[in-house]
């Protein structure tokens, strides 16, 4: 029974067999046709120069992205006050210019052209000179803006920078002010609590972000009532500010105070001398044991140091 069901399921007319074998036939050159095809296809002859010149473009423009990269993060790790920008940094070649013993304080733009150095980036020293710049040692020329790091390795080794006046003392500003005048326009004396950003910018080594941040400073305390709080200005340096101290002047002293009887947490707080620990503590004191009768009963504050109050009390008051 069995067989005679397989024998009659299996057998195929001679029409079938001839539709199978054409079935397969088709299936087996769809297959293969794919391999085939290219076989029969004349491909023209590509010209790949334009894809070589295309290809060489964005390597040089990926070159010049690392270039740029690189140099952002070595000019980085200098103070941004002490950048004198361009728009854009130029390039250099590495094989032109010729080396030989500089000092950059003193080199003219002709010097910096041996050197190799760009029409745009000589100009930015010169302006950098000009407004009082100084290159105190031969990594200072990373300060200029379109110098990579390699050009400025290269130069390095052939600085040689002429030692400056032995300093002044810092109580004959007098002195002080005619050694400046020798070599520089003389700026005018600045009162530190009336000076705008441009008066500030006048003065040698100070940009307009520097005097900003002395101003910011200035706002933040409520006045400056002595030249040495100036050099307490975040990211100015000692050095810089030791060469515009004696041009600056405290002729108005008045600050602006705080009552500590009134005044909130926050008005406390804001204040660069007093912060939040400080303010703290004077807030509870003043719950603790009511209203101060003086200022001078902040010393009852622990963490209010001799140092502490002899910074701070000058802003503060009570009525």
């Amino acid at each position: 029974m069995w067989k005679e069901f397989l024998t009659a399921y299996f057998s195929f007319t001679k029409k079938e067999r001839t539709g199978i074998i054409v079935l397969v036939t088709a299936i087996i050159l769809i297959s293969v046709l794919p391999f085939l095809y290219p076989l029969f296809i004349s491909h023209p002859k590509q010209d790949s120069t334009q894809f070589e010149k295309d290809i060489a473009t964005l390597r040089v423009q990926q070159q010049d992205s690392d270039h740029r990269n690189n140099y952002s993060h070595y000019n980085n790790s200098y103070p941004a006050e002490n950048k004198y920008v361009d728009e854009t940094p130029d390039r250099f070649d590495k094989g032109k210019g010729s080396l030989f013993y500089f000092d950059p304080n003193t080199a003219t733009p002709v010097d910096w052209q041996r050197l190799g150095l760009r029409d745009k980036t000589i100009a930015t020293i010169q302006n950098y000179l000009s407004k009082g710049g100084h290159f105190y040692k031969p990594e200072d020329l990373g300060k200029i803006w379109g110098l990579h790091p390699d050009e400025v390795q290269r130069l390095i080794p052939y600085v040689q920078i002429a030692p400056v006046n032995s300093p002044v003392p810092e109580t004959s500003s007098f002195n002080a002010s005619a050694n400046y005048s020798n070599t520089h326009h003389m700026p005018a004396m600045v009162d530190i609590n009336l000076a705008d950003t441009s008066a500030y910018i006048a003065l040698p080594g100070i940009g307009s972000k520097l005097a900003q941040r002395i101003i910011n400073f200035r706002d933040k305390l409520g006045g400056f009532y002595s030249v040495a709080q100036v050099g307490e200005t975040y990211g100015l340096p000692d050095s810089t500010f030791q060469k515009i101290k004696p041009f600056l002047q405290a002729g108005s002293a008045t600050v602006k105070q705080i009552d500590i009887n009134t005044a909130s947490l926050e008005e406390l707080k804001a204040h660069p001398y007093i912060r939040y620990n400080i303010a703290s503590a004077i807030i509870n004191y003043r719950n603790q044991h009511g209203k101060f009768s003086s200022v001078e009963d902040v010393k009852k504050i622990m963490l209010i140091t001799d140092e502490v109050y002899n910074k701070v009390n000058a802003y503060l008051k009570i009525n």
